[in-house]
């Protein structure tokens, strides 16, 4: 797929849409073939900067130390300082619920250890513990702003155990062009990831939230 079949995709997706009373996301469905989960090779894993965001607004919270507190607190969503890491280890169900939260979790790097401790146990099985990968370990009195920015476009693609990607590419009050660019990005980067790269493509499909599933020929 190149980007001009990604916009004939969008704009036949269009036509097959049916209006409802609140704006519908666009989700891609990939699903994959010739895996074997147990070789770390096959495991899919890696983050993607979107051409455009996907409309949707991303929560990021910062864990930080009292030397970045104050700027992570003028940028993110929430900062919490070291000095209360220790009050979501004790209590797991604010852990939880801080999970739930936020979709993105950016750690200061000196503390990185004492983040692992107090929040690993809810963020790890979740998968948003603080991921290198996204950026989201920085060294002390990085300038959060342009991260920030950053992870409002960021998608991970993900598949370990199951061999199945979904995710949201955009919502329908975008341009097709705009949802194409992110769709043949999405595409494209997981393509490359692939051991086998086009092999290992089964079949993947396009849908708005509540329309049926739209086959598309890769």
């Amino acid at each position: 797929m190149n980007k001009n079949e990604a916009l004939e995709v969008i704009k036949e997706l269009r036509k097959d849409n049916q209006k409802k009373n609140f704006v519908q996301m666009v989700d891609v469905v990939i699903n994959l073939q010739d895996l074997d989960f147990k070789k770390p090779e096959h495991q899919i894993d890696f983050y993607i900067t979107l051409p455009h965001s996907v409309g949707k607004k991303k929560s990021i919270a910062a864990l930080v130390d009292v030397d970045m507190y104050e700027d992570a607190k003028n940028v993110c969503d929430r900062a919490i300082p070291l000095h209360q890491f220790e009050e979501f280890a004790k209590d797991k169900k604010k852990a939880k619920k801080l999970a739930k939260q936020f979709d993105f979790f950016i750690a200061q790097s000196t503390i990185m250890t004492k983040i692992a401790a107090n929040f690993g146990r809810v963020l790890g099985p979740k998968n948003k513990m603080p991921n290198p990968k996204a950026g989201c370990v920085v060294l002390p009195k990085t300038n959060l702003k342009p991260l920030y920015d950053k992870l409002q476009k960021t998608v991970r693609i993900l598949a370990r155990t199951r061999p199945l990607v979904q995710i949201s590419i955009g919502r329908e009050d975008m341009t097709d062009e705009q949802l194409a660019d992110n769709l043949y990005l999405v595409y494209d980067q997981l393509i490359h990831h692939l051991p086998k790269e086009r092999n290992n493509l089964k079949n993947l499909f396009i849908k708005t939230t509540m329309g049926p599933a739209k086959k598309v020929e890769v």
